[in-house]
């Protein structure tokens, strides 16, 4: 398996882990007030988990677009298909066990009460937004390139989309569950009874099509950072010299673009410059700076558009992927540098196969009905116990992973 950057697994991982928590309590009724996510506006540490996760992804993107040798038709191909298979894999989650495990009606046939569950079946999911959000954004750093024209294109699709809720909201606000467009476009493009009814029993989708421009803008974020430390890493390479036995009376230096495999003397100059400003621990600082700046304008901006999940609003990509680089520049100190990994251990493992988590947490909780099993009947009785359960499933998660770490095995689209 190729080297991997340790930090960002590790953070992917502490991502997967929370997800499993999140999603998966003893019962909805009595969650463990800490894991429950915000109203309508607002932003708890479970309102993270999400962006967190588009974030990687954004960021681990950076370093796969690496393997492009030049941008033609094929590499956008590869962007979309790879969006698209997100996306399917995502519907068939939403469609499993692939048949109504209870009839609507008795009196009905198998194949009424089964096209009956077909035309109230959701559309549009976590993996779906995940799958659009690669391809928007996969397309556009592959088009635009530069880093700043990628912040650019950053800052159109916000105020594209914000302009978008803004002209064609209805009372009473164009933030606002009843007066948002999102849901009216969503109930037009897939129809009311495939979309996410938990909101009040409304129609309103929190992953449907409209706010996947400013998921995009999330993985954009990511994206952002892991080329900032791809370019990092490939100006020290360049600087690091080889020492050879010359005739003359000077050793000649010269700048090759692998390392070599032993640390050079230090050399005065230019080149000593460039190592300082590229230094492992100056990025974690430029990360952690980029990470406040982003809190910083999103506080600010969430003046006027408020920071709301459900929505995905400008003020809520920057204040996630604000708090995601933060996270990272955290991480990145203490694995990268200082080489604390082993009490990151289980989140490495879960980080390796973060695709392969979320479809195993999914498959799980949705075949209970096989077996007649409801975890609130024992776990239940209050939110310690509810917690508890979530702790053990995300353990389960991590049992069913390691053999997949200890075979080297990556999954993926």
């Amino acid at each position: 398996m190729k080297k991997r950057y340790l930090s960002l697994d590790i953070l992917r991982g502490i991502t997967i882990a929370f997800m499993c928590v999140v999603n998966n309590p003893g019962t909805w009724s009595k969650i463990f007030p800490p894991l429950r996510h915000a109203g309508w506006t607002g932003c708890t540490p479970t309102d993270l988990v999400y962006p967190f996760f588009i974030f990687c992804m954004g960021c681990a993107m950076a370093f796969s677009f690496t393997k492009f040798e030049k941008v033609d038709y094929k590499a956008y191909l590869k962007v979309l298909k790879r969006g698209a298979m997100i996306f399917l894999v995502g519907l068939l989650l939403n469609l499993y066990p692939f048949f109504p495990t209870s009839l609507h009606d008795e009196t009905w046939s198998f194949g009424q009460n089964y096209l009956y569950w077909l035309q109230h079946k959701r559309i549009f999911g976590v993996l779906q937004r995940i799958g659009i959000a690669y391809a928007i954004g996969g397309c556009i750093a592959l088009w635009l390139k530069r880093p700043g024209k990628i912040m650019a294109a950053i800052a159109t699709l916000c105020v594209v989309y914000t302009g978008i809720l803004l002209a064609f909201g209805r009372d009473p606000g164009a933030f606002t569950l009843e007066g948002n467009v999102s849901m009216r476009i969503d109930e037009w493009l897939v129809g009311g009874n495939h979309c996410y009814h938990g909101y009040s029993g409304t129609n309103f989708d929190p992953e449907g099509l409209l706010g996947s421009m400013t998921g995009a803008c999330t993985c954009l974020l990511g994206y952002l950072i892991g080329s900032m430390i791809i370019r990092s890493r490939n100006r020290m390479a360049a600087t690091w010299v080889g020492t050879h036995p010359v005739e003359g009376p000077a050793p000649v230096v010269r700048q090759v673009h692998q390392p070599c495999p032993t640390v050079p003397e230090p050399v005065e100059g230019p080149v000593e410059v460039v190592r300082l400003r590229n230094s492992p621990d100056r990025v974690a600082l430029r990360t952690f700076v980029y990470g406040c700046a982003c809190l910083a304008g999103a506080m600010i901006l969430s003046i006027w558009i408020p920071i709301s999940k459900p929505l995905w609003s400008a003020s809520y990509v920057f204040y996630a992927g604000g708090w995601a680089m933060v996270a990272l520049a955290f991480l990145m100190y203490v694995v990268d540098i200082k080489g604390h990994s082993k009490p990151f251990f289980p989140f490495k493992v879960l980080g390796l196969n973060p695709l392969m988590a979320f479809i195993l947490s999914g498959v799980i909780a949705k075949s209970y009905t096989f077996f007649n099993f409801s975890s609130s009947a024992y776990f239940g009785a209050n939110e310690y116990m509810s917690l508890l359960y979530a702790l053990i499933f995300a353990t389960v998660i991590f049992c069913l992973l390691y053999p997949l770490y200890k075979k080297n095995i990556v999954i993926k689209l």
